[in-house]
């Protein structure tokens, strides 16, 4: 089934706009997670993870979502179709994989938020960033 040109042109900025948006919320996410890492101070680890359980849940996921189903659509309603040619069928399975990960990953991102709202600055300095990375000195 062939979209209208003005549909599939609005179909591909929303799916260009989703996929970028994903992926600056994935990067803002990570630097959350080595900045909570490497630093020793509870308060700021504290924050980091609010923050990222925040952005998981209410920018990561919701973008990923619509990615997903934009590049649905346009697999569907293009001539390039959804098993036609093999790079479709790669980034549908990476964006499925992708997003089934996270969506098992969020859940221990909001019981460790949780924690680092309710619990005091000894147990928060004890945890870790959600990037595991080594310090220097170690």
């Amino acid at each position: 089934m062939a979209m209208p040109p003005a549909l599939r042109r609005a179909m591909l900025a929303a799916h260009i706009i989703c996929s970028v948006g994903w992926l600056g919320a994935a990067a803002a996410y990570l630097a959350l997670g080595v900045a909570a890492q490497v630093s020793t101070q509870p308060q700021f680890i504290r924050a980091a993870w609010i923050a990222m359980e925040l952005s998981g849940w209410f920018v990561i996921i919701p973008l990923a979502c619509l990615a997903y189903l934009t590049r649905l659509v346009l697999s569907l309603g293009t001539p390039w179709g959804l098993f036609k040619h093999y790079w479709v069928v790669i980034a549908l399975v990476l964006t499925t994989l992708s997003l089934a990960s996270l969506r098992l990953h969020m859940p221990s991102v909001s019981a460790l938020a949780a924690l680092a709202r309710t619990a005091d600055d000894a147990v928060v300095s004890r945890l870790s960033g959600d990037v595991p990375i080594r310090h220097l000195g170690s």
